[in-house]
């Protein structure tokens, strides 16, 4: 069974080598001149907890780097590369001279967080770049101004200029084969919507090309005259249509892929929704409500994260849509908050859980629960939570650490120790165990298993290779320890992160529906 490392350990070393084929030699290209390369970033190091930072000691030494490229123009004679901190505070992108290996920045990006954002890449991949059809640029994505956005480096002028701009995200950019015009998704109108947009070459007006409601995701014909658009809805999988490379265009339905009994159920489209959270900001959320409210809800916690759900098209939780129509049938209010962290909504919110996993992330579903008493006359002794992955993580920490606001939870395939998930995400978030003890102990439930009143219910796959099996052993073993009895653990002896077997899922839900019944239900 592959697996992986955990967090803080040893990490792969690469270098980025040139071969001169005509002095049979071979270098490396060192990141020495690349800027604030020396300088060592808060809680990144075993030696530095932030109190250091920034201060050199003895020798200098560059932090470790990953190259990607180098990326050469059409006329073969310059190339740049990208170059990500393996901290991943710091992205550049620099020219490249292949006879001497000498690096030349151009861009510099610095996230006290971490590097991210649409298109932006990080250790693990470049981000979109590339050069401009006549050589005169290059262009990337940034999220200088909060969003990620497109911007132009120019080689004559030597600055660098932004495509676009606003407080919406673009997504996916490209050039046409005519080399006329970027085309690019964009969620301009509504965080959960996206839409199709043309823009010229050199800058411009952004026109919009899509028009049906939801998410559209397209591609250019060969010849540029038309658009496939992959589109859904809320309430509508997806399905393919075609239409005119114009704005205004008529799509037409290419596709029917759900089947006669799929449509014969009234398959609701759940209302969008801002929670006034109490630090002023408000989360966007999806709400289910019954027909015949029983005065009970229930709060879904997305996972990974760094997800948007709280959106117009067909989610990629179409299990759990699914259960929160069927909860709505049986008179559950139902909520689903794109909570801080979550996509789509820029660089501040995308990195609010700096440092403390179950801190704000946490506060907005308090809120929600709040917000459901407050404007829908929710019982507040009937709220349950639940949630997979990074969302069984959250109700660990809504019942460990919030006790009397849910009266139950479901934690799935949950995180119980930060310390023991994988290197990639976990240290962009909490930095590394070893140099950040303190982010990692508020942000992981084993050391808050004392608090828990309510009622749980933990469900996890023993041959997960995400979130370790070891997980749930540590959290059970906690439970036992503290002489907590309101709990019960469902273990799947032959499945993984995601379930494989339809009996598995019919299982974990079958086990949920109860927990809510025999909880919330009067």
């Amino acid at each position: 069974i592959p697996s992986r490392s955990k967090v803080g350990g040893k990490q792969a070393k690469t270098k980025l080598m040139i071969v001169d084929l005509q002095a049979d030699t071979l270098f490396t290209v060192k990141p020495d001149d690349l800027p604030e390369i020396f300088t060592i970033r808060p809680y990144t190091t075993v030696s530095d907890t932030g109190k250091t930072a920034g201060k050199k000691k003895g020798k200098k030494k560059a932090r470790q780097v990953r190259f990607h490229g180098p990326f050469w123009n059409h006329a073969g004679d310059k190339a740049f590369v990208v170059a990500a901190s393996m901290d991943n505070k710091d992205r550049w992108l620099a020219f490249l001279d292949p006879a001497t290996g000498a690096l030349t920045s151009f861009e510099h990006q610095y996230d006290e967080a971490w590097i991210g954002g649409p298109n932006i890449g990080g250790r693990w991949w470049p981000g979109s770049v590339g050069w401009l059809p006549d050589d005169s640029g290059v262009w990337f994505c940034s999220e200088a101004s909060g969003y990620s956005h497109l911007y132009v480096y120019d080689l004559k002028k030597q600055k660098t200029r932004a495509l676009t701009s606003g407080e919406f995200e673009i997504y996916s950019p490209v050039i046409s084969r005519d080399k006329k015009y970027w085309y690019f998704s964009a969620n301009r109108e509504h965080p959960g919507e996206r839409h199709y947009y043309r823009l010229p070459l050199k800058g411009g007006a952004m026109q919009k090309l899509t028009s049906l409601p939801g998410r559209n995701d397209a591609r250019l014909s060969p010849t540029g005259k038309h658009l496939l658009i992959r589109n859904s809805y809320s309430n509508r999988p997806w399905e393919l249509y075609v239409q005119k490379t114009e704005p205004g265009a008529r799509a037409k339905r290419l596709t029917h892929s759900t089947t006669e009994k799929w449509r014969s159920y009234n398959w609701r489209v759940p209302e969008i929704v801002r929670i006034p959270a109490e630090d002023g900001a408000k989360p966007y959320a999806r709400l289910y409500k019954p027909q015949k409210p029983n005065g009970a809800a229930v709060i879904f916690v997305h996972g990974a994260g760094y997800l948007q759900n709280a959106h117009k098209w067909w989610s990629s939780y179409f299990r759990e849509y699914m259960f929160h129509n069927l909860l709505a049938d049986l008179g559950y209010t139902v909520l689903d908050i794109d909570y801080r962290g979550s996509a789509g909504y820029g660089r501040d919110w995308r990195t609010a859980i700096y440092r403390f996993m179950g801190g704000k992330d946490l506060d907005d579903q308090i809120d929600g629960a709040r917000w459901l008493v407050q404007e829908h006359g929710i019982d507040p002794q009937r709220i349950g939570i639940y949630g997979g992955s990074y969302g069984g993580f959250i109700t660990f920490m809504a019942l460990f650490t919030r006790p009397g606001v849910f009266a139950s939870g479901a934690a799935l395939r949950p995180v119980s120790d930060w310390a023991h998930y994988n290197h990639g995400y976990t240290s962009n978030i909490l930095n590394i165990p070893q140099a950040d003890t303190l982010a990692y102990r508020r942000s992981s439930p084993i050391y808050h298993a004392e608090g828990l009143q309510g009622h749980l219910l933990i469900c996890v796959g023993m041959i997960d290779t995400n979130v370790h099996f070891q997980d749930v052993v540590r959290v059970v073993q906690r439970l036992i320890e503290l002489e907590k009895e309101n709990w019960e653990v469902a273990i799947y002896p032959l499945e993984g992160h995601g379930f494989r077997e339809p009996s598995s899922w019919t299982d974990e839900y079958r086990r949920i529906l109860k927990l809510f019944e025999r909880t919330l239900r009067k």
